[in-house]
Protein backbone atom coordinates (compact mmCIF):
# COMPACT_ATOMS: atom_id res chain seq x y z
CA UNK A 1 0.00 0.00 0.00
CA UNK A 2 1.37 3.42 -1.12
CA UNK A 3 2.31 5.87 1.44
CA UNK A 4 1.11 9.43 0.50
CA UNK A 5 3.71 12.61 1.73
CA UNK A 6 1.83 15.29 3.06
CA UNK A 7 2.64 19.21 1.33
CA UNK A 8 0.86 20.98 4.13
CA UNK A 9 4.52 22.85 5.77
CA UNK A 10 6.44 25.62 3.40
CA UNK A 11 9.17 27.93 3.52
CA UNK A 12 10.87 25.89 5.93
CA UNK A 13 14.79 26.05 5.21
CA UNK A 14 16.58 22.92 3.78
CA UNK A 15 18.67 21.16 6.40
CA UNK A 16 22.58 21.18 5.37
CA UNK A 17 24.20 18.01 4.99
CA UNK A 18 27.26 16.01 4.20
CA UNK A 19 26.50 12.47 2.49
CA UNK A 20 28.07 10.43 0.43
CA UNK A 21 27.92 10.40 -3.36
CA UNK A 22 28.21 7.51 -5.51
CA UNK A 23 30.99 8.93 -6.96
CA UNK A 24 32.73 8.11 -3.60
CA UNK A 25 33.27 11.91 -2.69
CA UNK A 26 31.25 13.44 0.15
CA UNK A 27 28.77 16.44 -0.86
CA UNK A 28 26.89 19.05 1.29
CA UNK A 29 23.83 21.01 0.39
CA UNK A 30 25.56 24.07 0.37
CA UNK A 31 28.06 22.81 -2.11
CA UNK A 32 25.86 21.17 -4.64
CA UNK A 33 22.26 23.48 -4.18
CA UNK A 34 21.38 25.21 -7.60
CA UNK A 35 21.80 29.15 -7.95
CA UNK A 36 18.28 29.17 -8.93
CA UNK A 37 16.69 26.46 -7.12
CA UNK A 38 17.32 22.79 -5.93
CA UNK A 39 15.61 19.28 -5.97
CA UNK A 40 15.74 16.72 -3.54
CA UNK A 41 14.58 14.03 -4.41
CA UNK A 42 14.25 11.08 -1.32
CA UNK A 43 14.54 7.70 -3.66
CA UNK A 44 15.60 4.36 -3.24
CA UNK A 45 16.79 1.56 -6.10
CA UNK A 46 13.65 -0.77 -5.40
CA UNK A 47 11.19 0.58 -5.28
CA UNK A 48 8.64 0.19 -8.40
CA UNK A 49 7.38 3.57 -7.98
CA UNK A 50 10.66 4.78 -8.23
CA UNK A 51 11.51 2.45 -11.10
CA UNK A 52 8.64 4.06 -12.88
CA UNK A 53 10.21 7.32 -12.56
CA UNK A 54 13.51 7.57 -12.67
CA UNK A 55 14.05 7.79 -16.03
CA UNK A 56 11.93 10.75 -16.34
CA UNK A 57 13.33 12.17 -13.03
CA UNK A 58 16.65 12.01 -15.12
CA UNK A 59 15.34 13.82 -17.68
CA UNK A 60 13.61 16.34 -15.64
CA UNK A 61 17.24 16.96 -14.06
CA UNK A 62 18.83 17.52 -17.48
CA UNK A 63 16.27 20.53 -18.28
CA UNK A 64 16.47 22.16 -15.03
CA UNK A 65 20.10 22.19 -14.82
CA UNK A 66 20.36 24.24 -18.11
CA UNK A 67 17.79 26.84 -15.65
CA UNK A 68 20.95 26.03 -12.99
CA UNK A 69 18.26 24.31 -10.45
CA UNK A 70 20.25 21.05 -9.44
CA UNK A 71 18.82 17.81 -8.45
CA UNK A 72 20.11 16.00 -5.58
CA UNK A 73 18.59 12.40 -4.98
CA UNK A 74 19.05 10.80 -1.43
CA UNK A 75 18.99 7.07 -0.17
CA UNK A 76 17.86 6.26 3.37
CA UNK A 77 16.56 3.21 3.72
CA UNK A 78 17.97 0.47 5.91
CA UNK A 79 20.09 -1.87 3.61
CA UNK A 80 20.24 -3.94 5.32
CA UNK A 81 17.11 -4.87 5.60
CA UNK A 82 16.39 -4.21 1.90
CA UNK A 83 19.92 -4.99 0.24
CA UNK A 84 18.62 -3.83 -3.27
CA UNK A 85 19.05 -0.79 -2.03
CA UNK A 86 23.04 -0.73 -0.98
CA UNK A 87 25.76 1.61 -1.91
CA UNK A 88 27.08 -0.46 -4.58
CA UNK A 89 23.95 -0.95 -6.08
CA UNK A 90 23.31 2.72 -6.02
CA UNK A 91 25.78 3.08 -8.42
CA UNK A 92 24.20 0.85 -10.34
CA UNK A 93 21.02 2.16 -10.33
CA UNK A 94 22.47 5.67 -10.98
CA UNK A 95 24.53 4.53 -14.29
CA UNK A 96 21.77 3.04 -15.50
CA UNK A 97 19.19 5.67 -15.36
CA UNK A 98 22.20 8.03 -16.45
CA UNK A 99 21.65 10.14 -13.36
CA UNK A 100 23.96 13.61 -13.89
CA UNK A 101 23.08 14.98 -10.20
CA UNK A 102 24.52 13.74 -7.13
CA UNK A 103 22.92 9.95 -5.76
CA UNK A 104 23.36 10.33 -2.00
CA UNK A 105 23.73 8.21 0.59
CA UNK A 106 21.88 8.70 4.64
CA UNK A 107 22.98 6.25 5.99
CA UNK A 108 22.15 7.33 9.51
CA UNK A 109 18.93 8.16 8.05
CA UNK A 110 19.23 12.08 9.73
CA UNK A 111 18.85 13.51 6.59
CA UNK A 112 15.19 11.64 5.76
CA UNK A 113 14.18 12.33 9.17
CA UNK A 114 15.38 16.29 9.41
CA UNK A 115 12.99 16.81 5.98
CA UNK A 116 10.30 14.68 7.37
CA UNK A 117 10.65 12.01 4.33
CA UNK A 118 8.42 9.56 3.94
CA UNK A 119 8.28 7.73 0.78
CA UNK A 120 10.23 6.63 -1.88
CA UNK A 121 9.65 8.97 -3.95
CA UNK A 122 9.51 12.34 -1.90
CA UNK A 123 10.21 15.16 -3.58
CA UNK A 124 10.88 18.74 -2.08
CA UNK A 125 11.56 21.76 -4.17
CA UNK A 126 13.78 24.58 -2.95
CA UNK A 127 13.77 28.36 -4.06
CA UNK A 128 17.17 29.63 -4.38
CA UNK A 129 17.40 30.66 -0.18
CA UNK A 130 16.93 27.14 0.40
CA UNK A 131 13.00 27.81 1.11
CA UNK A 132 10.55 24.89 0.78
CA UNK A 133 7.93 26.08 -2.06
CA UNK A 134 7.00 22.73 -3.47
CA UNK A 135 6.92 19.28 -2.28
CA UNK A 136 4.99 17.01 -4.75
CA UNK A 137 5.08 14.37 -7.38
CA UNK A 138 7.09 14.27 -10.51
CA UNK A 139 4.49 14.55 -12.93
CA UNK A 140 0.77 12.91 -13.92
CA UNK A 141 2.35 10.04 -15.58
CA UNK A 142 2.82 8.52 -12.01
CA UNK A 143 3.38 5.23 -12.22
CA UNK A 144 2.26 4.95 -15.97
CA UNK A 145 4.79 6.55 -17.99
CA UNK A 146 2.90 5.66 -21.31
CA UNK A 147 0.35 8.50 -21.03
CA UNK A 148 0.48 10.93 -24.48
CA UNK A 149 0.12 13.73 -22.18
CA UNK A 150 2.34 14.25 -19.19
CA UNK A 151 1.61 17.05 -16.80
CA UNK A 152 5.28 17.68 -16.09
CA UNK A 153 4.52 19.20 -12.90
CA UNK A 154 8.30 19.60 -10.71
CA UNK A 155 9.47 21.34 -13.97
CA UNK A 156 6.62 23.63 -13.97
CA UNK A 157 7.13 24.07 -10.14
CA UNK A 158 10.51 24.79 -10.37
CA UNK A 159 10.27 27.08 -12.99
CA UNK A 160 7.70 29.41 -11.07
CA UNK A 161 9.68 29.01 -8.28
CA UNK A 162 13.17 30.35 -9.96
CA UNK A 163 11.16 33.34 -11.41
CA UNK A 164 8.62 34.03 -8.51
CA UNK A 165 10.45 32.78 -5.51
CA UNK A 166 7.16 30.87 -4.62
CA UNK A 167 5.74 27.15 -5.63
CA UNK A 168 2.33 26.58 -7.50
CA UNK A 169 -0.98 26.85 -5.59
CA UNK A 170 -1.83 23.54 -6.28
CA UNK A 171 0.46 20.79 -5.45
CA UNK A 172 -0.10 16.97 -5.40
CA UNK A 173 1.26 14.71 -3.22
CA UNK A 174 3.51 12.18 -4.06
CA UNK A 175 3.21 8.84 -2.94
CA UNK A 176 5.41 5.63 -2.86
CA UNK A 177 6.69 2.75 -0.67
CA UNK A 178 7.45 4.00 2.57
CA UNK A 179 11.00 4.80 4.13
CA UNK A 180 12.91 1.50 5.12
CA UNK A 181 13.54 2.92 8.82
CA UNK A 182 16.23 1.04 11.14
Amino acid sequence: MPVNATNDKFGWIAPDFNLLDVSGKKLSLNEISGSNGTVIAFICNHCPYVIAIAERLGKEAKELSKLSINTIAIMSNDVMQYPDDSFENMKLFAKNYDFIFPYLFDESQEVAKQYGAVCTPDIFGFNNKNLLCYRGRIDSGVMNSDHKKIDRELYNAMVKIKNDGIGPDKQLNSFGCSIKWK
